[in-house]
């Protein structure tokens, strides 16, 4: 019998790891050669499954394929589309085995967040509901870090130090010029529900800088929001916000919903600092400055935590040894044995207790008056963002990979997305 082809794909929003992620799966097939076959790769995530736009990564060198490791975002395309159910759309699982058998795949790695974790666990039950074999696992990535289960979510790592390193120059740039110019800057960080990264600008107050964090987790109250301001501007001359995108009125409506939403049926945000910035003009008359750190922090490989590109290439591993073990269905985690030293193993957990299923901060990780981060917290940060793992530089630049991603022959006559 042939050896089973493997597909991969990334999916959602991209990272400053994912690439390690998709290096360490395909490095890691290639050194199991022997019992599995190519790595076909999907073009803009699940999507090159469906419309069979597939890329034949054994095309690549070994060279370009370990430069992935120091290459930001994802080399093969991703995309937001979530697969309906088997009852809703069988016509899509229909499709999806007719490509898998076409190019002899019986491996299915797919790289993503929640949304992709549901994703991958209906395609991990087409051997049961369709009686094709395949084997799925599902590689965490989430700058979020809000997958159950896990420690932590490749990606998040990244995010957190760009996020504190960040604030932490902002902040020296504002304590400079307070006395007669900006008192307060505001910093927007990516969140929907989660103020993981949100938190990560909190462990600037260790260097003595006034930071007041607005999560998610804690509803939105202006008269305390002001008033810690106030009180923080009055003691150092200026302060620094970090607000989630997420952060929301005690109604449920966030500070920056624009009334749209996207693929997945979120409400699309982007807006919570200029926001929260007027209103500290308007209540207490300082100047402001305010960024929304957007794609930048996500995309920052330059500054990526070492801790962070470490895992983010382990778990892509991983996945593949799951894979040639026989499992079906489960997610690579990274399990947590000691802050100080930090210590983790590599397990993992069922699709079924991952898919569809968001991981909170603590209370106990946030302060009594909702404004900063515990000391608990900081412990459980610290590790994540420590060490660099700097790309080569050449002529000033980082040297990042550009794939051939050359395609796959088709097979079968063309598929119209709905």
């Amino acid at each position: 019998m042939a050896k089973k082809n493997a597909f991969y794909a990334q999916s959602g929003g991209v990272t400053a790891v994912i690439n390690a992620s998709a290096c360490g799966v395909i490095e890691t097939a290639r050194a199991n050669a022997a019992t599995m076959g190519k790595v076909y790769a999907g073009r803009n995530g699940i999507i090159g499954a469906l419309t069979e736009d597939l890329i034949d990564t054994s095309k690549e060198s070994a060279a370009a394929v370990a430069l992935l490791r120091y290459t930001p975002a994802g080399a093969f395309g991703s995309c937001r589309f979530k697969l309906k159910s088997l009852d809703a759309n069988r016509r899509e699982y229909e499709r999806l085995i007719a490509v898998f058998k076409a190019h002899n795949i019986g491996y299915f790695f797919y790289n993503g967040g929640g949304d992709s974790a549901d994703t991958c666990f209906k395609v991990s039950q087409l051997s049961n509901s369709m009686g094709y074999p395949l084997q799925a696992i599902h590689v965490p990535k989430t700058v979020d870090n809000d997958l159950p289960i896990t420690d932590c979510c490749p990606g998040f790592g990244s995010v957190a130090k760009y996020v504190a390193v960040s604030a932490l120059e902002a902040s020296f740039d504002v304590r400079s010029m307070a006395r007669t110019s900006t008192k307060v800057f505001v910093l927007e960080v990516m969140g929907r529900h989660a103020g993981w990264i949100a938190a990560a600008g909190g462990l600037i107050e260790s260097h003595g800088i006034p930071v007041v964090v607005l999560f998610p987790e804690i509803e939105f109250d202006e008269g305390k929001f002001i008033q810690r301001v106030d009180t923080l501007v009055k003691s150092h001359g200026y302060c620094t916000v970090v607000v989630s995108e997420g952060c929301h009125y005690p109604d449920g409506k966030f500070l920056a919903e624009q009334g749209t939403r996207d693929a997945f049926g979120h409400a699309q945000l982007g807006g919570a600092a200029p926001v929260v910035a007027n209103m500290v003009k308007q209540a207490l008359g300082h100047k402001f400055h305010w960024a929304v750190a957007d794609y930048l922090q996500r995309s920052a490989r330059h500054i990526a935590a070492k801790t962070d590109v470490k895992q983010a290439y382990e778990l892509g591993k991983k996945a593949v040894q799951l894979a040639l073990k026989g499992h079906n269905a489960v997610m690579p985690t990274i399990d947590r044995i000691s802050d100080s030293p930090y210590r983790y193993k590599i397990g993992s957990a069922p699709l079924s207790q991952v898919a569809n299923v968001e991981k909170f901060m603590p209370r106990n990780f946030i302060t009594p008056d909702g404004f900063g981060i515990t000391p608990l917290c900081r412990r459980y940060l610290a590790p994540l963002i420590q060490g660099e793992d700097y790309p080569k530089y050449k002529d000033g630049l980082p040297v990042y990979a550009t794939l051939k991603n050359l395609p796959v022959a088709k097979k079968l006559p063309a598929f119209e997305l709905q």
